[in-house]
């Protein structure tokens, strides 16, 4: 394969694949900015959802999801834990996070004023794809560092070993892919 072809929601995508090493490679999944296959999706995952009373997600690529997903729940407003500490930010909540899409150690921040706002609510944490769980892990300390409650944890897709987890909502697996011999991918078992 040259790319991965996927179906959700009705929406076909194809993938481009990024090396991991020489031996493997990931799709590359990016919803930001993908109106069509947002508005396919987030009905089915705000069915699973169910009720919540915040949806936060991490800057940048699930902000258009935790949106719709908020909108179709109902909810006035949803958090985003940023990737950087704003000027007007004050009395800053963070925890450190490495995921395989991006290098290196990033941290997470919260607002006071969003930390105040989620305390003592429960929370659907929201991302695009969850992989190594890193990223998500790292929202649950800073949601749970706020004083608020993890209840669940939703995705578009679970890729490669997250796929088994139970304490995760997702739509789809997006599977791992390995080298071949004449230099494409093929899904790893």
């Amino acid at each position: 394969m040259k790319e991965y072809c996927m179906n959700l929601c009705g929406v076909t995508r194809n993938l481009p694949f990024i090396p991991i090493d020489e031996n493997a490679a990931f799709a590359s999944f990016v919803v930001l900015g993908d109106t069509e296959l947002i508005s396919a999706c987030a009905p089915e995952l705000a069915k699973r959802i169910g009720q919540a009373e915040v949806i936060v997600t991490a800057e940048a690529k699930g902000i258009a999801l935790a949106y719709e997903i908020s909108r179709l729940l109902g909810l006035k407003e949803y958090i985003v834990a940023r990737k950087s500490q704003k000027s007007y930010m004050r009395n800053t909540v963070s925890v450190s996070v490495h995921s395989i899409t991006t290098k290196g150690e990033q941290h997470l921040y919260l607002d006071g004023i969003d930390a105040a706002k989620i305390k003592g609510k429960k929370v659907c944490i929201i991302d695009d794809v969850i992989s190594t769980g890193e990223s998500l892990n790292a929202l649950e300390a800073l949601v749970n560092s706020a004083q608020a409650y993890v209840v669940k944890k939703a995705a578009i897709l679970a890729e490669g070993k997250a796929a088994e987890r139970a304490d995760i909502i997702f739509l789809q697996k997006l599977p791992l892919f390995k080298c071949s011999e004449n230099g494409e991918y093929e899904i790893m078992d």
